[in-house]
């Protein structure tokens, strides 16, 4: 049940950005006690992915070990990952009432909640766009993740023409941010030459400005580059800022969604744009308790002698410039390769916790 109407709200920076500003706050997380507080700090949505929904089970097990073991007993033929996505599934519809009131006024726009499709079906379109309908039926304002792979490309294009609000993940460059607004553009045109609606559709593009920092943080140490280490903190929100004026310049109808937080600069320097920034609820709680005073940001060109030391790298040239990379590249991407096999090992984690459940070893 959506408790909107009788939330009382948490007065701070995120409330003031979420109520003078364009910028959406959504939440890192499918934890239905921190999707609660979030609303009280201005929040209109939720993300959540293969490891955040692994540690929302695994920090409540007294509520989620119960139940694998009763999804066991009802499906005996189920497999360990059945039984596990089965837990994802139930979290996500419980976490989607909370925001029913939010949809309906947003009509779409907002009031969302992220459900990832299965890293496994990565190497397959087909498999990946069918996932996310079947996802997307869940609950009429489930959201489904698709990562901003060659393959994914083809699946955000055909998922969105089935009618599927695509939040597009595993994506860190503006060539990736790019590739997958056109997709959304051409699956939405798709669907209007049809004549089916697209009012209240609401896609998102996901730049995981954190681990495109981590990443070159990585290239710097690899190449023992010669740097100011702060200057590296300031990649993703280059890069982000930069996929900003490419959507508007294109008209690319999908909001842009800062993720994957590592500093207060990536909710900061990006408050003031129409787009959708999502802290892990931690972050939020920091940002509230600031007495940080919110000004529009989005438009303020990063400092020039930090986009030089960028600049210099040429693993950030090719996340910086809109045709950096080839959407065959967009595989071979260190922080892509790095993220996908995070989260396929976040569905390792989750197999191997319904397995001491069903089968404890003696």
């Amino acid at each position: 049940m959506s408790t909107l109407k009788s939330t009382e709200y948490t007065p701070g920076p995120l409330l003031t950005a979420a109520r003078t500003t364009p910028t959406a706050l959504w939440n890192d997380s499918a934890d239905p006690d921190e999707l609660r507080q979030s609303i009280a700090f201005g929040g209109v949505g939720a993300t959540c992915n293969p490891t955040i929904a692994y540690t929302c089970i695994n920090q409540k097990k007294e509520r989620w070990l119960p139940r694998i073991a009763q999804i066991a007993r009802e499906r005996p033929e189920a497999s360990e990952s059945e039984i596990g996505w089965q837990v994802v599934r139930e979290m996500s519809i419980e976490g989607a009432a909370l925001y029913e009131d939010i949809f309906e006024e947003h009509r779409g726009r907002n009031g969302r909640l992220s459900m990832q499709t299965d890293p496994r079906l990565a190497r397959s379109a087909t498999a990946l766009a069918d996932q996310a309908e079947e996802f997307s039926r869940l609950a009429k304002n489930i959201i489904v993740k698709i990562p901003a792979t060659s393959t994914g490309i083809e699946a955000i294009e055909e998922a969105t023409y089935r009618g599927v609000s695509v939040n597009v993940t595993v994506s860190f460059t503006v060539a990736q941010a790019v590739a997958a607004g056109e997709a959304i553009e051409r699956g939405l045109a798709r669907r209007e030459a049809e004549g089916k609606d697209v009012a209240t559709m609401g896609p998102v593009v996901t730049i995981m400005v954190g681990r495109l920092d981590d990443w070159l943080k990585i290239v710097a140490k690899r190449e023992q580059l010669f740097l100011d280490p702060g200057h590296l903190e300031w990649a993703g929100v280059a890069a982000f800022k930069r996929a900003y004026q490419e959507f508007q310049a294109r008209g690319l109808r999908a909001r842009l969604l800062s993720a994957a937080f590592r500093n207060v600069m990536h909710w900061s320097e990006l408050v003031g744009g129409d787009v959708v920034i999502s802290p892990p609820f931690a972050w939020q709680t920091l940002i509230n308790a600031s007495d940080y005073t919110v000004e529009p940001r989005m438009d303020r060109p990063v400092d020039p002698g930090i986009m030089r030391t960028l600049l210099s790298i040429p693993e950030f040239v090719r996340a910086y410039e809109p045709e950096g990379l080839s959407i065959p590249e967009f595989d071979t991407f260190g922080a892509t390769v790095r993220t996908l096999r995070g989260f396929l090992a976040a569905d390792a984690d989750l197999d191997a916790l319904v397995r001491d459940v069903i089968m404890p070893e003696p």
